[in-house]
């Protein structure tokens, strides 16, 4: 759930022209997925269903890995699917609003009179990013508590704490706050948890398996640890679930986010009426939702991050087009991926990456080794190495591991990071989305 402000990711597949429906290159979709696989570019799975059919699904990478072993991922392999569990929130509130339980123009005072202005926010604003509650996986606390349980009064009183960021309505600005809030508001009306909510209100209705409120990682149920590659994969730390809830504490598998997208705009969940204002945008916000352009199709879905996973669910109504990904293990940026993905189903021209590198000795990493600082940017990058990896630390960010392309020039797919170095003049320069920055390093 937690982003960074110096590589932050966003699902956005802006692109213009016209796309028709039509077979797609089921062999082109499967070299895509080897390259990714043998390249250890991405561990995941996708489901594409047109029409409520499966018509492709493909897992490649791990859900375990360790020493000893590896245990292959299959399209039976559950993920952590982060904010996508936002439309599943949304949905349950919607459904209250419809049984007369809850309405809109409700206010927060109504259920939490404690949380910074209360007695302004509605429901409504909560659900499209509104509200002005301070985003609390932004904050610095927030690492350092982030695999420990909390209660709901514990979280409460995390949000309680916190100024509001802005007044209601005044802007839209994305806050994971919103949506625990939801989740709690959830449960305070029904007498329920969130989980049996979410089993009664959406799996067991339509036939969703292997979709639940997740809790620590039990690989024996088809569950798998995230991972971040640095030479290796290296496991990531889990979010205890009892901290994301209604944000993002949802399990499940790309097949069943297919079935449950499409048993929404089907109307087997909420009514039209519900659906539409679902689907509404004010300031780039749906409620629950985003609109993702692609050509002249325009689908609707949300995307999510959590620990090391990442996942993209998404809807063209005009097709009858499903599309879920999952992934526990990223390096190509699931954008690419997911772009990619389409292209090769709408039959635009595409070129199934490549990914050259070069391999160097460790001992040939050390000329780059040190402290970088740039008048461009009001931070500092550390490189450093493991092994025959070279490593990279921006202040206050997490490390990430650089590939070798050429000659003193590295990358960083996942951030669509180039770093080019001239070590006998002690510089390096970043590039990054257009941006170019001069950094010196520090002697």
């Amino acid at each position: 759930m937690k982003t960074t402000i110096f590589f932050a990711i966003l699902l956005a597949v802006l692109l213009s022209g016209t796309v028709h429906a039509q077979n797609f290159d089921k062999a082109k979709m499967d070299q895509l997925f080897d390259v990714l696989d043998q390249k250890e570019k991405a561990m995941g799975s996708l489901t594409l269903s047109k029409n409520g059919n499966v018509i492709y699904s493909r897992a490649i990478g791990y859900s375990s890995i360790t020493d000893a072993a590896r245990q292959p991922s299959t399209t039976l392999t559950k993920y952590r699917i982060g904010s996508i569990s936002k439309m599943f929130t949304t949905t349950m509130i919607f459904q209250l609003v419809e049984e007369g339980k809850l309405k809109l123009s409700a206010t927060l005072d109504t259920y939490f009179p404690k949380l910074p202005n209360a007695n302004k926010i509605t429901i409504a604003n909560l659900l499209n990013h509104h509200s002005g509650l301070h985003n609390f996986t932004n904050d610095p606390e927030y690492s350092g508590y982030m695999t420990q349980p909390k209660t709901q009064d514990e979280m409460l009183a995390i949000f309680a704490k916190s100024k509001v960021d802005f007044q209601p309505n005044e802007k839209g600005e994305y806050s994971n706050t919103n949506f625990v809030v939801l989740g709690f508001i959830v449960e305070k009306i029904t007498k329920q948890s969130y989980s049996i909510n979410l089993k009664q209100r959406i799996t067991s209705r339509i036939g969703l398996s292997n979709t639940y409120y997740g809790g620590k990682t039990n690989l024996n149920n088809n569950e798998c640890f995230s991972y971040q590659f640095a030479a290796n994969w290296k496991q990531m730390p889990e979010t205890d679930m009892s901290i994301p809830g209604g944000a993002g504490a949802v399990v499940s598998t790309p097949t069943d986010l297919t079935k449950f997208i499409e048993a929404l705009f089907s109307l087997k969940l909420i009514k039209q009426s519900s659906l539409d204002q679902m689907k509404t945008i004010t300031d780039g916000y749906g409620m629950g939702m985003f609109q993702i352009p692609f050509y002249d199709l325009k689908a609707w879905g949300h995307n999510g991050g959590i620990d090391g996973f990442g996942s993209n669910l998404a809807y063209f109504p005009d097709d009858g087009l499903a599309i879920a990904y999952c992934t526990n293990g990223q390096v190509y940026p699931m954008n690419d991926i997911l772009i990619g993905v389409l292209s090769i189903y709408f039959n635009k021209e595409y070129s199934i990456p490549t990914f050259k590198t070069v391999s160097l000795k460790t001992e040939e990493l050390d000329k780059y080794l040190g402290v970088y600082s740039s008048t461009q940017l009001p931070l500092k990058i550390t490189i450093t190495k493991d092994n025959t990896a070279l490593i990279a630390q921006a202040t206050g960010q997490p490390s990430f591991p650089l590939e070798a392309t050429e000659k003193d020039k590295f990358k960083f797919d996942m951030a669509g990071v180039v770093m080019e170095f001239k070590p006998d003049k002690y510089e390096m320069t970043l590039k990054q989305n257009g941006g170019i920055y001069l950094f010196t390093k520090d002697k």
